[in-house]
Order: C-alpha cells, then sequence, then structure tokens
C-alpha cells in the first residue's frame, strides 16, 4: 500500500514516514500544501496523512482542491483540536481526524481501517483456499500454520486480496507497492511474486501473462 504524507514539520515527518516503511507502506513525503496537492493529484495513494496547518496551502484548501477530482481516503493530523476544526475538516471531506499528540498504534490503527474500507475486504480476516490473512494483525496462517512474510510481500498479499477477483496490471501493482523513489523498470515485483507463491503455494496467484496478477 502506497501513503502520502504531508507534514511540514521535519522531524514528525521523518519519524512518521520511517514507522510507515517499517510497517511495509510505500511512503511519499510532501512538506507543503502545494507539493501535496501536486503528488495526490497524480499518483493513486492508497491513502493521505496530511497536516492542517502547513505553509503555501493548508491541509484544509489542499483538501478541498483534492475533492474536486479526487476520492482517496484521507486523515488529518492537527494540533488543533477544538470541535469547530474536526467540523470544518471533516467537512471539508476527510475521513477520519486525528489530534496531535497521536499514539502511533492508534494511528496505524485509523489507517489500516481506512485503507480496509476502500477495498473489497468488509471484516478484518479473509480466508482463501487454506490460507487465511488477519489484515488488523497483519498475520498470515496456511493450514493453521503461521507464515513468515517480509514487509513487501505481505503488502503485495494484502493488496491483491483487497481486490480479490480484478485483474491488477504490474503498473497498477507497482504503482501501489513502490514509492517515488523506486526504480519501476526493476524485476523487484516478479521477485516478491516468486515469493509469496513459495510460501502460499504456486498457484496462490494467478498469472495472466503480459497482463499482470490476480487472486481469485
Amino acid at each position: 500500500m502506497r501513503i502520502l504524507v504531508v507534514e511540514d514539520e521535519p522531524d514528525l515527518l521523518r519519524i512518521l514516514a520511517r514507522t510507515l516503511r517499517e510497517e511495509g507502506y510505500a511512503v511519499d513525503e510532501a512538506a507543503d500544501g502545494e507539493d501535496g496537492l501536486f503528488k495526490a493529484e497524480g499518483v493513486a495513494y492508497d491513502a493521505i496523512i496530511l497536516d492542517v496547518m502547513l505553509p503555501v496551502m493548508d491541509g484544509f484548501e489542499m483538501l478541498r482542491r483534492l475533492r474536486l477530482v479526487k476520492h482517496t481516503p484521507v486523515l488529518m493530523l492537527t494540533a488543533r483540536i477544538r470541535t469547530a476544526d474536526r467540523v470544518r475538516g471533516l467537512d471539508s471531506g476527510a475521513d477520519d481526524y486525528l489530534p496531535k499528540p497521536y499514539d502511533i498504534d492508534e494511528l496505524l490503527a485509523r489507517l489500516r481501517a481506512l485503507i480496509r474500507r476502500t477495498g473489497s475486504a468488509v471484516s478484518t480476516t479473509m480466508s482463501i483456499a487454506d490460507v487465511c490473512i488477519d489484515f488488523a494483525a497483519r498475520r498470515v496462517t496456511r493450514t493453521g500454520a503461521e507464515v513468515a512474510l517480509t514487509s513487501r510481500e505481505y503488502s503485495l498479499l494484502e493488496y491483491l486480496a483487497q481486490h480479490r477477483g480484478r485483474l491488477l496490471t504490474r503498473t497498477e501493482l507497482y504503482e501501489h507497492l513502490y514509492d517515488e523513489n523506486s526504480d519501476t523498470l526493476s524485476n523487484l515485483l516478479d521477485v516478491v511474486v516468486s515469493n509469496v507463491r513459495k510460501k502460499l503455494g504456486h498457484e496462490f496467484i494467478t498469472t495472466r501473462r503480459g497482463h499482470g496478477y490476480s487472486i481469485e
């Protein structure tokens, strides 16, 4: 899953981006609302974490303009804790609103919930043949035994599962699994698909040669 973090405080941006990457997300960064809007309009992010008090263009205005063209899930972060500010954020199109300072575990849980609501998975778990995926715990079992996946392998599995039954092109997978600094001409995706098949069964991911991948 690919996330855009729009935050103007360098330390907060660095820590939040690092935490998200450790959780397996591909993360792009923007330090002001104008750059954030440019990236948000050009990339199909799975979610955006958006600070309110930003230079050049504040978070409210960035969100207002984004909602004219896209419905990407947005979690707003702000030191403003007045009810009027929360109402303004939600009325502007935010999907969730978290005041600073926040607990990182709560932020990650809210982010998972936002992404889950945009996919086909309504429940926090999904069973596919003998494989069970727990989206909340980011845990995978096969015939009851836990399967150790790398963060990138889990991200691929999660994205395919959230769009179960749909053919996903290589371009779309690259866009959602790798950040703006990754080399999209590499064979990284093929390696990750191969590794997941070794762990969950060769037939678990279907290849449509020349088109992409799917989980049926």
